[in-house]
């Protein structure tokens, strides 16, 4: 390690990584952004956001480079009137849906709520269920306002709402019954008469969770659990002894377009895993169904909400692993749903040193190149522990929110591939103050800045190289084929500055 790299970075932190909280102000983009990749990705769904003017210019500017793609989103836009209770909620929004139910006729209505709907309290998980009948269109409500950490959380609302909506199964297969009552009843025992779910359509009936005390101790195994020092992975956390020999369905949830989905699906279906569905769905009548057979599992880091939700409403298991972000995570990832289905991945080895290989003309751009995440959309965690497995050093992983529970597999994987490398654990600070920021920036002087978009202008002009960490959450970087969308959007500016640096000097040698 360099002799300015040893003086930067403590020797604590070889050891194991460190967690900061300053308590700064969020930085972020506006959740309701999450319609942009949404309305794309399930095809018979029409968005409707309700808010104000502020909204609607938001929307217009962050997604108007689509407007000749007719876009399947509306802007609802609150007046005077709406705000001072002195107009019916229910009527306007009623004839927009019925307007939109004549022009577009989609299978389902999202309605997104703004930070205008959450300070009026506009009831409209009250309102959806009776404007649903009339209509006739299912109406899911999804709170994806500006009181959220990050932009990218408004995915995980929508996602939520969406997994209430999910079909039930209406018997339970007999393998998952405890052991003792199968090995009683052997084969001459009669069985018992299966429990009948309730295919969960109505909005207003799943607004408090099961005190079921079944769905209590999954609870307490996945979501309460807490995170030890060591970030070793608990017994409980493993659901490989509750597998029957039939595999359980398995559902993948994140929006990715669907062909990052094909190959996410086809590297399961490699190792003789079958993917029983995906949330969301291209279309909303093909919503895959949900229940205590189905083991769900997560390709993105800032889906905390819908995990909880699959877990404590829908009663699903939860597979801890890290995200497909990355050759080293998607092999991870693979290899966690693998063990949990008692199946040995074959392959896996040989396919991830092929794609390195592969980046190797990447690599040699990044390789002792430094990095500074100021925090922006839940990535930063797998972005930085790809990027130090490409040889790049990561100073510090800003980071708007973090739930250490749902990212505890990324955790233990970011501590692993340190400790292989022999190199200084990375700080993580969640919400960051940004002048606090700044001086270490200053200080520290990194290759790049990953940073928000009203960030990057300011440092730019102070000669602080920086990328836009929006890029990353449109860009595709799923998967093992995608790892090389992630270097390419990473050493874009610095070849960009090379490139200047080059023109210079050739214009001066000219002019000499």
């Amino acid at each position: 390690m360099s002799t300015k790299l040893a003086n930067k970075v403590s020797e604590a932190q070889f050891s194991q990584l460190t967690f900061e909280c300053e308590t700064g102000n969020y930085h972020t983009f506006c959740p309701i952004s999450c319609v942009a990749w949404l309305y794309q990705k399930i095809e018979d769904s029409f968005f409707l956001v309700i808010g104000t003017k502020t909204c609607g210019y938001f929307l217009q500017n962050a997604l108007g480079v689509m407007i000749f793609a007719e876009p399947r989103y509306a802007m609802a836009e609150l007046e005077e009137g709406d705000i001072s209770a002195q107009l019916n909620d229910f009527k306007e929004l009623k004839r927009l849906c019925l307007q939109i139910k004549q022009d577009r006729n989609p299978s389902v209505i999202v309605w997104i709520g703004t930070c205008t709907t959450e300070i009026i309290k506009m009831d409209l998980e009250g309102m959806a269920p009776k404007i649903e009948t009339e209509i006739g269109i299912p109406i899911v409500v999804a709170r994806a306002n500006g009181l959220d950490y990050a932009f990218t959380q408004g995915e995980d609302t929508v996602l939520a709402a969406l997994a209430h909506r999910c079909p039930g199964k209406n018997t339970i297969n007999e393998t998952n019954s405890s052991k003792k009552i199968i090995e009683d009843c052997a084969s001459t025992a009669k069985r018992n008469p299966p429990e009948q779910f309730e295919n969960k359509t109505n909005f207003s009936s799943t607004l408090f969770p099961s005190n079921s005390p079944k769905g209590n101790t999954k609870e307490v195994l996945l979501v309460e659990e807490q995170v030890p020092a060591s970030f070793q992975l608990p017994r409980s956390l493993n659901f490989s002894n509750n597998v029957s020999k039939k595999q359980a369905p398995l559902v993948l949830f994140g929006s990715v377009p669907s062909t990052v989905a094909n190959q996410l699906t086809t590297e399961l279906n490699r190792q003789g895993i079958e993917v029983a569905g995906w949330l969301p769905s291209q279309r909303y009548t093909e919503l895959p169904s949900l229940n205590e057979e189905v083991y769900v599992c997560g390709i993105n880091p800032f889906l905390s909400r819908t995990a909880t939700t699959l877990m404590r409403r829908r009663k699903c298991q939860l597979i801890s692993a890290p995200f497909p972000i990355g050759p080293d995570g998607t092999r991870g990832w693979i290899e966690k749903i693998c063990s949990v289905f008692h199946i040995e991945p074959q392959g896996l080895e040989k396919r991830e040193s092929i794609v390195w290989e592969s980046l190797n003309d990447y690599i040699k751009l990044v390789q002792g190149k430094s990095v500074f995440f100021m925090g922006d959309n839940l990535l930063e965690v797998s972005l930085a522990r790809f990027l130090i497995r490409c040889g790049m050093i990561v100073y510090e992983i800003g980071i708007p929110y973090m739930d250490r529970r749902f990212q505890f597999a990324e955790l233990q994987l970011l501590e692993k591939t340190c400790q292989q490398l022999n190199v200084p654990m990375p700080k993580i600070v969640e919400k960051p103050d940004n002048y606090n920021q700044i001086q270490r920036i200053r200080e520290l002087q990194p290759d790049l800045v990953i940073c928000g978009l009203a960030h990057a202008n300011p440092l730019e002009a102070r000669g602080i190289t920086t990328k836009w960490s929006v890029e990353f959450t449109f860009a595709q970087i799923h998967g093992f084929t995608n790892s090389r969308d992630i270097l390419e959007l990473v050493t874009r500016p610095m070849r960009r500055n090379s490139s200047l640096s080059n023109d210079a000097a050739f214009t001066s040698f000219t002019r000499k």
